[in-house]
Order: structure tokens, then C-alpha cells, then sequence
């Protein structure tokens, strides 16, 4: 799918410096960006449901029955 990313100035700077740094193109490094962010939401969402899991296990349990 194609999109247009509308930066500002200085997110325009840094991205262009993160890519210049990794030797990748502005857009291989914004994608990169966006991968570890959904990764990260991911894993969030897992330690989130864990806790709830650990935290609530005699409710969770009474509710099962």
C-alpha cells in the first residue's frame, strides 16, 4: 500500500540522521520504526494481560465456575 508520511521539520531531521547513521533510507528506517513500535504494543499488551492473569486469579477462578 502506498502512503505519504507528512513530517515536520525536525522529525524530517532526525529521521534523515537515524538513517544516515544506519546506512538505511529514510524509508527503510521509518518502517523499521514502525515495526518495533507495533512489536512493542504487542508485548505490552501481554505483560498487561499476565498481570491481570496473576492479580485477579482467585476472581478469574470463582468467575470460571
Amino acid at each position: 500500500m502506498a502512503m505519504n508520511l507528512r513530517l515536520s521539520p525536525t522529525q524530517n531531521k532526525a529521521l534523515k540522521k537515524v538513517a544516515a547513521q544506519k546506512g538505511i533510507s529514510m524509508q527503510e528506517a521509518a518502517l523499521k520504526a514502525i515495526d518495533e513500535y507495533i512489536s512493542h504494543r504487542a508485548d505490552k499488551l501481554n505483560e498487561s494481560i499476565a498481570r491481570i492473569k496473576s492479580e485477579d486469579a482467585q476472581l478469574l477462578e470463582r468467575l470460571s465456575k
